[in-house]
Order: structure tokens, then sequence, then C-alpha cells
């Protein structure tokens, strides 16, 4: 089968920066979300993004012309039936996920391929709620969408060789670099960079360093773009609360226990940039670290 239309479950970061790049791609996408708000900012927000790529002469105005004539939304779930693949970019909740997919499954046509862009729960898992654990992937895109090239692909024990091929063509389609992961929690990119920015909570909890210390020591001694506090208010606290509590109960390893600092911050709504206050306070023209 070869894949062209892709249906893509939320209008979130993840989901309008997925709907992005497989657009430019040549691939007609239909967005859906709960909220007609999310997906009217999502769709100005990729227009804004192509623009800036024309400006900088990545691509041509006729390219992202294009690419948002390629673009559609809808409010209901059942409209991704049709689609040949159906990328999942909802909240990093397994309740929440098993639930949309419980909702599409009977929609879907027999030969659709189903992914999550989930960052750390069990495919397996995931697939097992569905009529086709054989046709179900991870499809793990890194954030910012349009800008990072890897997608780490990871199979559930039951996902079949032509899955797998098939993603693997779709990732090359659109530009990007696959690697090839197990299904255990977090995969392989959060499992390195997640302790790592937990850890660097915990210098901060223990007093070790300040935010601004820690982001500094990382950036300019270890080469890092982004200091681990910088960056986790970038990915969101929430976030990588979660992933961190994934990592702990599925591997049943005190290395991975969530700092009671990163808990405190999510606890208060403080979930970095999208909040307006993480470790660092982002009312100003420039962030301020908050402890």
């Amino acid at each position: 089968m070869a894949i062209q239309s892709v249906g893509i479950i939320g209008a979130g970061q993840m989901g309008n920066g997925i709907a992005h790049v497989f657009a430019l791609a040549g691939f007609d996408v239909l967005i859906t979300d709960i909220s007609r708000e999310s997906l009217d900012k999502a769709v100005a927000l990729i227009s804004r993004n192509l623009d800036r790529q024309v400006s900088r002469e990545k691509i041509s105005q006729a390219d992202k012309d294009a690419a948002m004539q390629r673009i559609s939304t809808t409010m209901q779930l059942s409209d991704l039936g049709q689609c040949d693949l159906v990328i999942e970019a909802a909240t990093e909740r397994e309740t929440v996920k098993q639930a949309i997919f419980e909702d599409l499954v009977p929609h879907l046509k027999p030969e659709t391929i189903l992914t999550s862009n989930t960052s750390s729960i069990s495919i397996t898992r995931l697939a097992s709620r569905t009529d086709r654990p054989g046709k179900f992937m991870g499809f793990h895109f890194m954030n910012p969408v349009p800008i990072m090239q890897l997608v780490e692909l990871i199979r559930g024990i039951a996902t079949d060789e032509d899955t797998y091929q098939q993603l693997l063509a779709v990732v090359e389609k659109i530009g990007k670099t696959a690697a090839s992961a197990e299904d255990f929690p977090a995969f392989i990119v959060n499992r390195i960079l997640m302790p790592m920015i937990n850890e660097a909570v915990y210098t901060l909890y223990e007093g070790v360093g300040s935010v601004k210390s820690i982001d500094e020591s990382m950036k300019l001694g270890a080469n890092h773009p982004m200091g681990p506090l910088e960056l986790a208010d970038f990915i969101g606290l929430d976030t990588c609360l979660a992933i961190m509590n994934v990592l702990h109960e599925g591997l049943a390893d005190t290395k991975y226990r969530p700092c009671p600092l990163l808990t405190k911050y999510v606890e208060a709504g403080w979930l970095g940039r999208k909040t307006g206050r993480g470790f660092y306070d982002y009312a100003g023209e420039v962030p301020v670290p908050t402890r």
C-alpha cells in the first residue's frame, strides 16, 4: 500500500509540527482535535513557520502554497478513518491515548497503519487495545518537528515487518532519519535525556548549583546547545515528570525516581515556557531564573 493520506490526532505543539513536515513532503494531511480554536491556531502556526522557511530560502512560495492546500482539519475523529496512516499526538497519558484508539478503530480501513507519537509509553500495550497490533508502531518525532532530524521507530512485540518497512520509507520521504528502538520505557532518546534532566533538578534541589550555574556548566562545559533546566522548560515539566514516572514504574529502579522539586513545580502549575514559568520566568523580554 502506498501511503498518501495522513491523519494526525492532536493539534498541539507536536501535532502541528508533524502536519507541517508531512504536508511539505507531499502527503494529504487531516488534523483532528477536540478544540476548533486549537485547530485554527495550528493551521495559522504552520503557515507562519512555512513563511519563515520561505524567507530563509529553504523552500519556495509555491512549496508553501501547495503544502497549505494539502492540510485540512476536522473535529470528528471518525473522519480519519479513510487515512492510510494515523499518527496519534495527544496528551502523554495512557488512558487518554487508549480512549482515542478505542473510538477511532471502528472507523479505520483494514489496511490503515496506526501509530503513536508517545515519548515513553509501551507500544505493545497501546497496540493490544486496538484491532491491529501488527499494524501498530511508535512513531516518535522530536520537538520542534520541522527542525529536528530524528524519528524513533518503535516496534511493539506484535508489529509486523511490512509495517516497519513502510514507515521506514515514510521517514525517508519526509526527509528525516529513522532510529529503530525496542519497546522499553522511554525508548532511546528519553531513556538517556530525561534522567540527565532529572539529575540537573536534583543538583538544583540539593543546592549544588543555581539554575544559571547548572545550565551554563552544561552549555560551556559539555557543549550542550541548551542547559538541562532550560531544555526541561522547553519540553514542559509535566512531560518530563510523566516520562520519569514511566521509567520509574516500568524499570523499577530507584535511579529513575523523579526529583521532588520537579514534582513540586508541576503541582504548582509551573510547567515551563507554555505556562510562562518553570525553572525560568518568561514574563519579561529575557528569561529570569526562578531559583
